[in-house]
């Protein structure tokens, strides 16, 4: 079934069940914002979708985007004085990018459809609990090294396999392509195995570098306003 959502292109990746603050300040995200709180847009959902290195969505449009976005909801808003907003969001649904519409409303739209996983996952299944397992451990492991004590926590046993790769994820700062390879993976059990690869390569770069990866977007010209 294909939709229409409002899009908040970004550069970065969110992921189901993850936490999205946003700091709200241009004119047509403001229009976002009041349409969410108001209803005007269903669900106070929007999606999210990362941008590709050196684009411009308003300049190149579906090109600057990658495929696959999430959808964000909204979860908690506070007015500022100035007309700003601030922002809590929640991931909640993978979507497949078909179309945008620059058109219709102040802000981008886009026609998606939802991606779902491939097939349920099994709880008791050995191999499954195996990752699962391992994936929990290189995330320990991962913010012993990266984070003081108080800045993470470990995830709850109750977190269902099928989410876990996407909430351990959430603490580590991989690289965009990584992220949006991990949110692409609709297999539950390669999604875990790809985790806990990944998390356990950025913690071996922290403890030979110190460093975390940093885009080259970064020491180029300043972006576009959000």
């Amino acid at each position: 079934m294909v939709a229409t959502i409002p899009l908040f292109p970004l550069g970065t990746v969110l992921m189901p069940g993850a936490s999205l603050p946003l700091h709200i300040f241009e004119p047509r995200y403001r229009q976002l914002t009041v349409d969410l709180v108001t209803g005007a847009v269903p669900d106070k959902e929007f999606g999210v979708v990362a941008v590709r290195e050196g684009h411009d969505p308003d300049a190149h449009g579906l090109a600057a985007l990658h495929p696959i976005g999430c959808t964000a909801r909204l979860l908690d808003v506070r007015r500022l004085p100035d007309g700003r907003y601030d922002i809590v969001t929640s991931g909640a649904r993978r979507f497949r990018l078909l179309e945008i519409d620059a058109e219709a409303r102040p802000y981008l739209c886009g026609s998606v459809e939802f991606v779902p996983d491939d097939k349920e996952t099994s709880e008791s299944d050995d191999l499954t609990r195996m990752l699962a397992r391992a994936a929990r451990a290189a995330h320990r492991d991962y913010c012993a090294t990266a984070w003081k004590n108080d800045d993470w926590s470990e995830p709850a046993r109750e977190v269902p396999t099928a989410e876990l790769a996407h909430v351990l994820v959430a603490d580590c700062l991989l690289p965009l392509e990584d992220r949006q390879a991990l949110l692409e993976q609709t297999c539950p059990v390669e999604r875990l195995r790809m985790v806990r690869l990944l998390i356990a390569r950025e913690r071996g770069l922290l403890q030979q570098l110190r460093a975390v990866p940093t885009p080259m977007s970064t020491y180029a010209e300043p972006p576009g306003p959000n």
